[in-house]
């Protein structure tokens, strides 16, 4: 089959591959669809997560049932599902308590407590590294399910896959951080990153009855997306220094700041050569400037979502601002199976529209040149639905 794989840093290629096999009866094979490339996978792409080996990259899928295992009695083959990008058994002591992201039992290897760098990670994500599971992932003809009686959801015949594919992940993230924001009404939401999952986070909001919807982010083209695809929003260029953009939105916040803040871009901001240097001086992986930034601009008291990936330990974390002001700080890998029936439900009812984020549409074998254009954001790239038979 054909599959996009990663080579090392910047090198992703459409290979022939083996296809996937049944290898425990929780089990589905599924012939993908539609795939998407996720500002995660761009970590990986940059070589900011390492993967020493090539595997098959992506966690934003959906497909049509091949074969089950034996113990799968929810699905059958030609159903048609969106599979949740968090892999997890559904038994364990987090996937009851609605925490997927840290399943104890799909991730033998690297699963602990501790969180660390490079050990005791969390639960499995497909096609994310060794780290989490090393599970061959969904940009690929087919790909593997483990634990098919909990993940996929079966999706309406009268939707189109574009309607429904942003299911897996980006629109479960944002609702995510909306949802840790305890939004419920009136709410001022300030989001840094205008991409997709910035996007989702804005529809969010405006699906949970917030008063005042903010968007930041440092290109002006990805701000007219988010303008057109949740025009109640409004947007501020960061093209300065952070202060510049906590001062605005003060400004519009009667100089409290915002309700909630979400951080939707994560350790890989656009970075000036000072802030690389520091980064270099102080042995960390990227930068926490946007994170800093979301801790300024939220009100005394209020909630900052972190969205973003951060791998590493940063030394500098603003812990003394974090207590004197009584910040809530939420993170981590959104709990993609909660939320995912009731999102779904959104998107049937017409309440919510998807699909309207997408800029570029392209065969996997345009694999390369996808990434590159993702990555650079050129061509007005927000975000890349790939064909696998295209």
């Amino acid at each position: 089959m054909k599959a996009a794989v990663i080579h090392g840093p910047g090198k992703v290629t459409c290979d022939n591959v083996d296809d996937p096999k049944i290898k425990e009866q929780r089990d589905i094979i599924l012939k993908v669809t539609a795939t998407a490339i996720c500002g995660s996978d761009l970590h990986i792409y940059s070589g900011g997560i390492p993967q020493p080996r090539p595997m098959v990259l992506g966690h934003e899928f959906m497909g049509i049932v091949e074969e089950t295992g034996k113990d799968v009695k929810n699905l059958q083959r030609g159903d048609r599902v969106v599979v949740p990008f968090p892999i997890a058994c559904g038994t364990c002591f987090f996937c009851n308590h609605d925490l997927p992201g840290h399943c104890e039992n799909s991730n033998p290897e690297h699963y602990g407590p501790e969180g660390g760098v490079l050990t005791e990670k969390g639960g499995a994500l497909f096609g994310y590294t060794d780290l989490y599971g090393g599970y061959d992932g969904g940009q690929a003809q087919y790909v593997r399910v483990p634990y098919a009686d909990f993940g996929p959801r079966k999706v309406p015949d009268h939707l189109s896959d574009e309607q429904v594919l942003f299911l897996t992940d980006i629109f479960p993230t944002g609702y995510t951080g909306i949802d840790w924001g305890n939004v419920n009404g009136g709410e001022t939401v300030a989001i840094f990153g205008s991409g997709p999952v910035g996007i989702m986070a804005a529809k969010s909001a405006e699906l949970r009855n917030a008063g005042k919807v903010i968007i930041i982010d440092t290109l002006q083209y990805r701000l007219d997306k988010a303008k057109e695809t949740a025009p109640g929003c409004e947007t501020v260029l960061w093209e300065n220094d952070a202060k510049d953009v906590v001062d605005q939105i003060r400004a519009m916040t009667q100089g409290r700041g915002a309700d909630v803040c979400v951080d939707a871009v994560g350790f890989e901001p656009e970075r000036n050569l000072i802030d690389r240097a520091k980064a270099v001086i102080n042995f960390e992986k990227g930068s926490v400037k946007v994170l800093e930034a979301c801790m300024s601009a939220v009100r005394r008291g209020g909630i900052v979502s972190v969205l973003g990936v951060y791998p590493v330990l940063y030394d500098n974390f603003p812990v003394g601002q974090f207590f004197d002001k009584g910040i809530i700080l939420k993170g981590g890998q959104a709990p993609a199976h909660k939320h995912i029936d009731k999102l779904l439900e959104y998107v049937v009812n017409g309440k919510v529209k998807l699909d309207d984020i997408i800029t570029h549409r392209l065969p996997l074998t345009e694999i390369s040149h996808a990434y590159d254009i993702f990555k650079k954001r050129e061509d007005g790239c927000v975000k890349v639905v790939l064909d696998p038979w295209g």
